[in-house]
C-alpha cells in the first residue's frame, strides 16, 4: 500500500482563471488527491431542477489534465435556501425547542424524509454526471459535528414513534422494558410517548437510550440513501469524513457501507476542546497537540474503515474555531502526516488549499495563504512528500493488543455518567494512553467483534452491556480479558440484571456497590489511585490491587481480569505490564511525549515535545520524526 498526500480545494471560491496555476501547483507540491464539492449545493444546483454543471465540469477536467486524482464530496451538509424553503421543517430542533435556522451549515433533521429525498436526488444527478470520471467519493461532510446528530422535531418524533412500534411490537413490552411503573410513567399507545426533552427531573434513561439508538439508525440509513444512489452509477471506493471524539451515533454501522472510512484531524483545536486535557497538559502540549488523541482515530476509524482508512482532512495551521489557536510548532505538520501513515493511512490530506478570505472559516489557515504564498504548513507537505518517495510501501503489523470501543456504551454513559467529568471514551482513551506510553501498536475493536485471533489481550473498559456470544468468543480465544470498570453492569435496555454483574465466565467476583469520586478525594492503592468511579467487590477472585484498606479493586480468575475502578496513569500501569510480561509483549518506559509505532518493515519514534528528547541511542529533536528500517 503506497502512501499519499492531498488537499481540500473549493474552486468555486476562487476565479476560473486561477484554477490551472492552483492545480500544477498541488502537482508540484507532491499532491495527488483533491477533494472537492462537498459545500457547492448552492453552485450546482442555484434553482429547483436548474443545474450548472459547466464549472464543475471544468473544475474536475482541469485537475484531472494536471494528473490530480478527485475525491467528490455530496454537497448534503450545506442545502441552499430553497431546499429550506421547501421544506421548512427540516431543520434540527434543540432539545429546548430551538428551531436552529439557515445561515450556517448541517441545518438539517436526519429524521426528515424530503430532505433525505432532496438529498438522495442531488446524489444521483452527481453520481449519473460523474460516476465514471472521478476516482473516489465523499457522503455528506462531518456527520454529528455542531452537535447535530440528535435534533428534537416533529419529524424526529413521528419517526422515534414508528420505529419504536418495529422494536417493541407492543406498547406493554415497552413500558415493561423502560420500567415505566416508576413515576407512573406508563403509556397506553405508542403515539402518546415523546421525545426525551427536558423535564422536571431526570428524565426515563430507557428512554433517552432508545431515542439515541433510534438517531442513529436514521444516520446511517441517510448516508446509506446516499450510498446506494452512488453505487447506482459508479464503482470509485466511497468514503465519509468523520469527527474527533463525535460519539453520538455509531461509526461501524455507518462504516459498513463504506469502502473507505476518513476522519478530519485538528490536533490543535481537539486539544482545547474534546482531549479533556487539564490546563497543565494544553500548556504543555499547545502546539504540538495531544500525544495519543491522534493516534487513538487513526486506530478507530482504520477498524470503521475494516483496514482502510484516509485522513481526509489535515490541520495544516491555525484553525479559526477553538477556545484559542496557536500555530503549530515547527515540524508538527511533517509528524502528524507521518504518525497517520504509520498507522496505515493510505492518503493524508490538507484542509485546506488556500486560506479563504471570506466566509465564517476566514481565519482558518490554510497550505497557502490567501494571498497565495506559501505557508508553513506547505513546505513541512512537501518535505514529506519528498521523503514519501524513497519511502517503502506500507506493510501493516497485526497488534497484539485490542481495545473494544462500543458507541452503545458511550451513550449509556452519557445518559447516566453516575459523576461529573465521566465518560466512556475518557475511560477507554485513559486505558489507550496506557498501552502508547509501554509503546504498544493498539487495534481497536467493535463491539460485534467475534473473532479475536492473534490478540494476547483484549481490553473492553466500561462496556456497559456484553452480550453472551461476546463473552463465549473472548473465554474461547485464549487471549487475556480485561474488563470493567462498569462492564457488563446492565442489560440490553439499560436495567440492572439478576443476579448482579459482571457475569463472566469462570470469575467469581460481584459489584455489590459503587460510588463516583470527588476529584479531591482520590482512593489510594497498592500502586497508584482510584479516581473519579470505585466498584465494591465480593467474591473469591485473586486480588491484583487493593486499596488502602485491603479491599480488592482488580480481581483474576483464570484469563479473567476485572477492574473495579478508575485507574490512574500509575495504577494501569502496574495492571498492565505484568501481564504484557506474562504473555511476552515487549513495552517500554516511555518518557512524557514520546511516542512508537512499528509497521512489518518500519519503526516510527514521534517527539511530541518542544525540546529534545534522548532515549535508547536515539535523539529526537523537538516536533522531530525518526524513521527507520527494521
Amino acid at each position: 500500500m503506497q502512501r499519499e498526500l492531498g488537499c481540500c480545494y473549493y474552486p468555486e471560491h476562487w476565479p476560473a482563471s486561477q484554477w490551472q496555476d492552483d492545480a500544477r501547483r498541488m502537482r508540484a507540491a507532491g499532491l495527488s488527491w483533491v477533494r472537492i464539492g462537498e459545500f457547492a449545493w448552492g453552485r450546482i444546483e442555484p434553482e429547483p431542477g436548474c443545474f450548472q454543471w459547466q464549472w464543475l465540469d471544468q473544475a474536475v477536467a482541469v485537475l484531472h489534465e494536471h494528473g490530480l486524482r478527485v475525491v467528490l464530496g455530496t454537497p448534503t451538509a450545506t442545502p441552499p435556501k430553497w431546499v429550506v424553503d421547501r421544506h421548512p421543517d427540516m431543520l434540527p430542533v434543540t432539545a429546548q425547542g430551538r428551531v436552529l435556522g439557515f445561515g450556517s451549515r448541517r441545518h438539517y433533521c436526519f429524521s426528515h424524509v424530503g430532505f433525505r429525498e432532496e438529498s438522495r436526488r442531488i446524489t444521483e444527478a452527481m453520481a449519473q454526471r460523474y460516476g465514471r470520471i472521478v476516482q473516489a467519493w465523499q457522503t455528506d461532510n462531518e456527520y454529528g459535528c455542531h452537535d447535530s446528530t440528535l435534533s428534537y422535531s416533529d419529524s424526529a418524533l413521528r419517526g422515534f414513534r414508528a420505529w419504536l412500534q418495529e422494536q417493541y411490537s407492543s406498547i406493554d413490552a415497552l413500558n415493561t422494558a423502560w420500567g415505566n411503573v416508576f413515576w407512573s410513567m406508563e403509556y397506553q399507545e405508542f403515539n402518546d410517548i415523546g421525545l426525551p426533552m427536558p423535564t422536571v427531573a431526570d428524565t426515563n434513561p430507557m428512554h433517552q437510550l432508545a431515542f439515541r439508538r433510534y438517531t442513529s439508525d436514521q444516520v446511517v440509513a441517510f448516508n446509506r440513501s446516499q450510498v446506494d444512489a452512488i453505487r447506482a452509477h459508479s464503482d470509485a471506493p466511497i468514503s465519509h469524513n468523520f469527527m474527533g471524539r463525535i460519539t453520538d451515533f455509531d461509526h461501524f454501522a455507518v462504516g459498513q457501507d463504506l469502502d473507505i472510512a476518513t476522519w478530519d484531524s485538528y490536533p490543535l483545536g481537539f486539544l482545547e476542546d474534546r482531549v479533556g486535557a487539564d490546563a497543565a497538559q494544553q500548556r504543555q502540549f499547545a502546539r504540538q497537540g495531544d500525544p495519543d488523541f491522534q493516534a487513538f482515530h487513526h486506530d478507530l476509524y482504520r477498524a470503521v474503515g475494516r483496514g482502510r482508512w484516509w485522513v481526509m482532512e489535515q490541520q495544516p495551521g491555525p484553525v479559526n474555531w477553538a477556545p484559542y489557536n496557536p500555530a503549530p510548532l515547527p515540524g508538527m505538520v511533517r509528524l502528524w502526516t507521518w504518525e497517520a501513515f504509520a498507522h496505515g493511512a493510505e492518503v493524508v490530506s490538507y484542509f485546506r488549499w488556500r486560506q479563504c478570505p471570506f466566509g465564517a472559516e476566514l481565519m482558518h489557515s490554510g497550505l497557502l495563504r490567501p494571498d497565495g504564498e506559501a505557508a508553513q504548513g506547505l513546505l513541512e507537505a512537501q518535505t514529506v512528500a519528498q521523503e514519501l518517495r524513497d519511502a517503502p510501501a506500507v506493510q501493516p503489523l497485526a497488534a497484539q493488543v485490542g481495545i473494544v470501543f462500543d458507541y452503545d456504551a458511550d451513550a449509556a454513559w452519557a445518559i447516566q455518567p453516575h459523576g461529573q467529568g465521566m465518560s466512556y471514551f475518557g475511560l477507554v482513551f485513559d486505558t489507550y494512553k496506557a498501552l502508547r506510553r509501554m509503546g504498544l501498536n493498539v487495534d481497536i475493536l467493535g463491539p460485534n467483534q467475534r473473532d479475536f485471533n492473534g490478540y494476547e489481550i483484549v481490553l473492553l473498559p466500561g462496556m456497559i452491556h456484553m452480550p453472551e456470544a461476546l463473552k463465549t468468543a473472548l473465554d474461547l480465544s485464549g487471549a487475556l480479558v480485561v474488563v470493567g470498570p462498569r462492564a457488563d453492569a446492565r442489560d440490553a435496555q439499560l436495567r440492572i440484571p439478576t443476579p448482579l454483574g459482571p457475569q463472566l465466565p469462570g470469575l467469581d467476583t460481584t459489584v455489590s456497590y459503587v460510588e463516583s469520586l470527588r476529584p479531591d478525594l482520590p482512593i489510594p492503592l497498592t500502586t497508584g489511585h482510584a479516581v473519579h468511579y470505585r466498584e465494591h467487590l465480593d467474591g473469591s477472585a485473586e486480588a491484583l490491587l487493593q486499596d488502602h484498606c485491603a479491599s480488592a479493586v482488580v480481581v483474576r480468575e483464570q484469563q479473567w481480569v476485572y477492574c473495579g475502578a478508575w485507574l490512574d496513569a500509575a495504577a494501569l500501569d502496574a495492571v498492565l505490564r505484568p501481564l504484557c510480561d506474562e504473555r511476552q509483549l515487549r513495552v517500554y518506559d516511555l518518557p512524557p511525549g514520546l511516542r512508537r509505532r512499528e509497521t512489518l518493515g518500519e519503526e516510527f519514534w514521534f517527539n511530541y515535545n518542544d525540546h529534545a528528547v534522548h532515549y535508547a541511542s536515539h535523539t529526537l529533536p523537538a516536533a522531530g520524526v525518526l524513521r527507520r528500517d527494521k
